[in-house]
């Protein structure tokens, strides 16, 4: 679990430039939040939904606000939430590792981050220093939710993705046990699978480090809520991904 502290609601107004979000807050201010997304951001960039920024007091950063999540109309009429900042991932992986809460990757006592490996980096290595088990960690966010009710990945073309496919595939091959994991951000996703109809060179890769033994797993998301406003993300569950 990561915490949030003192998230501000407001309503988004419009997202360009890739980094900059104009919002108006609930008292009626309209700020410019960093977007910590460069992606394409389908699905997810609504104007007129509600978002939660968090606020810094740092002098020396050019905007003192982050978005963080937003609020999308689900198909019951409620809402679902979004992070939309690709950076907490792989703290809220990391988080789930140390706690303990994926069984699929228990038994290591160690764990590495960016892990060179050859001309790219990976994002984990897990290690277990008494039988001298390994593995290597992929982490992607996943919040693209299309029409037929599926969520995909890429939701925009992603040769630094099909790199790191690549990357993992070439451990599967030397022995090494290559995962890709999918962190489900966006609430209502229930399987994940490569967009192969946004990056059909990516969904190809997918395909085949699949074959050559590079595991795939996905896991969803949940929000804690504490006095009316989101005070924490953490992994809740696994779903399932479309081989």
């Amino acid at each position: 679990m990561i915490a949030y502290q003192g998230l501000v609601p407001g309503v988004l107004l419009r997202r360009y430039k890739r980094f900059f979000a104009d919002v108006r807050l609930d008292d009626g201010r309209e700020v410019t939040a960093h977007c910590p997304n460069t992606g394409s951001m389908k699905s997810v960039n609504v104007p007129g939904c509600r978002v939660w920024l968090s606020p810094s007091d740092n002098p020396k950063r050019k905007l003192a606000w982050t978005w963080e999540l937003i609020e999308l109309p689900n198909e019951n009429g409620g809402i679902a939430l979004a992070s939309i900042h690709t950076g907490r991932a792989n703290r809220i992986v990391e988080a789930a590792l140390a706690a303990g809460r994926l069984d699929a990757l228990a038994g290591y006592n160690t764990l590495r981050r960016e892990v060179k490996v050859d001309d790219s980096r990976l994002d984990f290595l897990l290690e277990d220093t008494a039988s001298g088990r390994r593995a290597y960690l992929e982490v992607k966010q996943v919040t693209l939710l299309e029409d037929d009710g599926l969520g995909y990945f890429p939701a925009s073309v992603s040769t630094r993705g099909l790199k790191h496919l690549q990357s993992l595939e070439a451990l599967a091959h030397q022995g090494e046990r290559a995962v890709l994991v999918f962190c489900v951000a966006r609430q209502g996703i229930e399987s994940v699978g490569p967009a192969t109809h946004i990056d059909p060179a990516y969904a190809a890769g997918f395909h085949a480090a699949v074959t050559h033994g590079v595991e795939v797993l996905a896991y969803a998301i949940n929000v804690g809520w504490e006095a009316g406003a989101p005070s924490s993300v953490f992994i809740e569950r696994p779903v399932s991904v479309r081989l």
